[in-house]
């Protein structure tokens, strides 16, 4: 199933002031929301993923699965700043008729969400009943819940958090500067900045699994081995398989977007509070081994927000486990509905 495409002419400010002429929103839908709109199930994704989710989470999604189209209506939007069809560094400027490359404005979480919303309103969707988001995806969920929380019934949020945190910041900064040690980075072209989205990648692949993957996976058995190891060979091929689908300035602008995120800015005095605002029932689930953003965020979250049922998932996959254990997963969410 391809992407569809909704195009609205509107000028679409962003959170930093700055304003797009117009904005462009790829998502994809599976199933048919039902006469009084109460199936719609929203799945916000994360940092390099599309909107196909029944294709990058279809452990959950897809026919005869816990979020099936022949019971739900599930949409996908591909996130803004993107390269994945929505309004981002690869997509023409209307004011020059050529693309935007490094000159496309920051984006923030919020501006991510506000463009969700124009997009419910084009499908014409009044409420939501299950909104889910891991990652980066959580980050959107917990911004929209606080939002609109008259449209939105529940939450299923997986290894995120209410802010970025200083060790994800730490992360992210590192991944931006081997994108701008590459001399290429900013070259106004759709391959810009390889060699550093390669290094950026590699450095994400460290926090994305755990010391014990990596030594139950790519281990050598050869003792004499004084070079390529498994190891690296299995961190170069991670890196060169998301050059050969994303992009380094796309790349560089989501992770701004992310250091970005905390739902108290501008809002309440604290983290506590503004989750206290969210009233929703929320499912909340948590990866015994994930680095980069370890149970300790989860169990905030669920310490503060008013309805929350918490699972945390012994697994060995690290973060990349909310992707990967779709089976606990599917468990849990199937229980908790």
């Amino acid at each position: 199933m391809s992407a569809q495409v909704f195009h609205s002419k509107a000028p679409f400010r962003l959170e930093s002031g700055q304003v797009l002429p117009e904005l462009q929103i790829a998502y994809h839908t599976y199933g048919t929301m039902n006469a009084d709109g109460s199936n719609v199930v929203w799945v916000c994704h994360a940092l390099t993923a599309n909107s196909d989710a029944a294709d990058w989470w279809s452990g959950l999604i897809g026919h005869g699965r816990v979020i099936d189209p022949a019971q739900h209506f599930i949409v996908c939007a591909n996130i803004i700043g993107s390269c994945y069809g929505s309004s981002g560094p690869h997509t023409v400027n209307p004011a020059t008729g050529q693309p935007w490359y490094t000159s496309f404005p920051a984006v923030t979480i919020r501006d991510m969400v506000q463009a969700h919303r124009l997009l419910r309103e084009h499908l014409q969707i009044q409420q939501i009943s299950l909104l889910v988001g891991g990652s980066m995806g959580g980050y959107q969920v917990l911004e929209w819940a606080l939002t609109e929380p008259e449209r939105i019934k529940r939450l299923f949020l997986l290894c995120t958090g209410a802010a970025e945190s200083a060790w994800g910041i730490a992360i992210h900064t590192a991944q931006r500067l081997a994108i701008e040690a590459d001399a290429s980075w900013q070259d106004p072209s759709p391959h810009a900045g390889a060699r550093g989205l390669k290094a950026a990648r590699a450095i994400g692949m460290v926090t994305y699994r755990n010391y014990q993957t990596f030594m139950r996976t790519q281990s050598d058995p050869d003792k004499e081995k004084t070079d390529h190891f498994r190891a690296s060979s299995y961190i170069e091929y991670q890196g060169e398989k998301l050059v050969k689908r994303f992009n380094a300035q796309s790349y560089w602008l989501l992770t701004k977007a992310m250091d970005s995120h905390n739902i108290a800015r501008g809002r309440h005095e604290d983290i506590t509070t503004s989750l206290s605002h969210i009233q929703q029932p929320v499912l909340l689930i948590g990866i015994s081994s994930d680095l980069l953003c370890p149970p300790e965020e989860q169990r905030l979250l669920a310490t503060y927000l008013p309805d929350t049922s918490y699972h945390e998932i012994d697994s060995s996959y690290g973060h990349d486990g909310f992707l990967i254990e779709f089976e606990k997963i599917g468990k849990i969410l199937k229980d908790w509905q």
